[in-house]
């Protein structure tokens, strides 16, 4: 027997602040994903920062969050020889 998976709202609020996690939601015309480390999760929203700032998420509009690995190291540019 399985245990019942908690609802993206269950697990956003159970997950420890620096879970990297990718977040879907909905925005005008459709859904889009916020991908990095979980900030905080209060009653009504959810902030992760990216790559490029912090977002504040509106639990209401989270259709789906899971935890996801590490980002991979990036690598160095290459040099012209």
């Amino acid at each position: 027997m399985s245990l019942p998976t908690p609802s993206p709202r269950e697990f956003l609020a159970a997950a420890p602040p620096g879970t990297r996690v990718v977040v879907r939601y909905r925005i005008e015309g459709g859904f889009t994903d916020a991908l990095g480390d979980l900030l905080e999760c209060g009653d009504a929203q959810c902030t992760v920062r990216t790559r490029r700032s912090d977002v504040a998420i509106a639990l209401d509009l989270v259709v789906a969050a899971k935890q996801v690995p590490p980002a991979p190291l990036r690598r160095r540019p290459r040099t012209g020889a």
